[in-house]
């Protein structure tokens, strides 16, 4: 079995570890957060100091990492702790808790989080690091870029694509066909019904783009 360590304590690294504790895939050594003290545990699994532990954990035969560091809007972090780990040299496996579906002939890029109860229908395409989370629904044949984060309840229809950075608030709908450009936001709730540019903060029943980020 594999050992592997959690990048970020949070409230995302309870749902990324909950899944790996109950699919029995990896052997979860611990938790690295540099605001979090050592004394104390997530689900049983000891938080063992901050990220400067890293190098000397992966000489120590641990190979495997997951950030556990969520988003909402800005990936910054993510991306920074990414580049650093893959300079390490860990390998950033797919983790998909046990309850999440993913259909036929899909593609699924490294570093990526399928959380409970989450589908990926067939022949669809997930860049590296996204986050879909608990219950989304990804249509067939979507494509998703690196570093977006699907919320919990989100449904996105068939042929959708979504460009990387880009955050899709949670029970947001997106009709099948539209195209959403990269590092735009798409509010809580809403319903997408036309195409949204990149780098736009858009909401509402019908979405519209109300201001440039």
């Amino acid at each position: 079995m594999d050992k592997m360590v959690l990048i970020g304590g949070g409230g995302h690294a309870a749902s990324v570890l909950d899944a790996l504790l109950s699919d029995k895939t990896y052997e979860v050594v611990g938790i690295t957060d540099p605001g979090v003290s050592v004394d104390i545990t997530l689900l049983g699994i000891p938080f063992l100091g901050s990220d400067k532990i890293l190098p000397e954990l992966f000489s120590s035969g641990v190979k495997t990492a997951i950030i556990t560091v969520g988003s909402i809007g800005n990936t910054d972090l993510r991306i920074k702790l990414y580049k650093m780990v893959k300079k390490i040299g860990f390998s950033l496996p797919v983790i998909k808790d046990p309850t999440a579906i993913v259909g036929r002939e899909c593609r699924i890029s490294e570093g990526t989080f399928i959380g409970k109860g989450a589908v990926v229908n067939a022949l669809g395409n997930i860049g590296k690091m996204v986050i879909i989370n608990s219950k989304a629904l990804i249509e067939h044949e979507c494509k998703i870029g690196a570093f977006c984060h699907i919320s919990s309840g989100s449904t996105i229809g068939g042929n959708v694509q979504i460009g990387e950075n880009t955050h899709i608030g949670i029970g947001s709908t997106v009709i099948q066909g539209i195209k959403i450009g990269h590092h735009s936001i798409i509010g809580a709730g809403s319903i997408v019904v036309k195409d949204i540019a990149e780098h736009k903060k858009a909401y509402g029943n019908p979405c519209i783009e109300v201001e440039k980020i």
